[in-house]
């Protein structure tokens, strides 16, 4: 098993609470967006940026079923 560092467990932590800032899904947390809305990217390829980074990131957690690792950190507010 391999165990994460504290700044990729950080790095985690932003990308799910980082806001969505454009599209259908504008202003959502990008923890909170469909599976399929990420697969789709996933498909046609994220944003070459930091966004479409954390986006990959998400996607991969969400896919792999990840996500209820990091409930406790996850903003909802």
């Amino acid at each position: 098993m391999t165990a994460f560092s504290e700044q990729q467990k950080q790095d985690f932590i932003v990308a799910l609470n980082q806001i969505m800032p454009y599209g259908k899904y504008k202003g959502n947390r990008l923890y909170e967006l469909p599976g399929h809305y990420l697969a789709w990217f996933n498909r046609q390829g994220f944003p070459n940026n930091k966004l479409g980074k954390q986006m990959a990131l998400v996607f991969e957690l969400d896919h792999n079923a990840l996500l209820p690792l990091f409930k406790k950190y996850l903003d909802r507010t």
